[in-house]
């Protein structure tokens, strides 16, 4: 089984990636989804997170990346980048979605040296905007950053856009093909529903109003 395939299946069997395409979810946003994320739910296991954390190295080596500091975006990619940072013997920070109202104000917590290069680990891509976010505060601070990486992404149009403009390099441990993949081999999906995945991630809102949501 691939990476790609043995990540999927982790968050299939803890439930962290629902897919109920028949019975949509409704996000905060009020749009309508055939899919839930909810990687959180990883950081309560054991086996599993150590399988995440050494595949989230290994992508890292793939990569030829070779950074000095490992970087989470608060808060999901937090305890990720802890366990990556341990792995591989590096210094760890996280970025805050905004910075501190008091104090010093930090918006980068822990050191980050001058010219330092670093990879953001981040538990969800979906439209991209927050890890590009913490991306360019790292940038901001003079580190340089390699490239973005998370346990999930969507593939969503709106996030390739978004990384196509910034420069980034991203990559993920998983994806949404694998997953229906491995979703309709363990009897979780039937197969014929597999499009209607597809078609969402093609035009979430589209897809949303087809059934029902904003």
């Amino acid at each position: 089984m691939t990476d790609a395939k043995t990540i999927a299946k982790i968050l299939l069997d803890l439930e962290a990636v629902s897919v109920s395409p028949q019975e949509p979810f409704t996000w905060t946003s009020g749009l309508r989804s055939p899919i839930y994320c909810d990687n959180r739910l990883i950081i309560s296991t054991v086996a599993e997170r150590r399988a995440v954390a050494q595949c989230f190295v290994d992508a890292i080596k793939r990569r030829g990346w070779q950074p000095d500091v490992i970087a989470g975006t608060a808060t999901a990619g937090i305890p990720h980048a802890a366990w990556v940072a341990e792995a591989m013997s590096l210094p760890m920070v996280y970025v805050r979605s905004a910075e501190k109202k008091h104090g010093k104000r930090n918006l980068i917590e822990g050191r980050v040296p001058a010219g330092a290069k670093v990879v953001v680990v981040e538990d969800l891509i979906s439209t991209g905007g927050s890890c590009i976010q913490a991306a360019d505060a790292l940038v901001e601070a003079g580190a340089g950053v390699l490239g973005i990486t998370a346990v999930f992404q969507y593939g969503l149009k709106k996030a390739t856009d978004r990384f196509a403009e910034s420069g980034y390099a991203y990559t993920s441990l998983t994806h949404l093909a694998a997953l229906l993949d491995v979703a309709i081999e363990t009897g979780r999906l039937p197969a014929d529903q597999k499009q209607s995945l597809f078609e969402w991630q093609a035009d979430p809102q589209a897809w949303s109003a087809k059934h029902g949501g904003a």
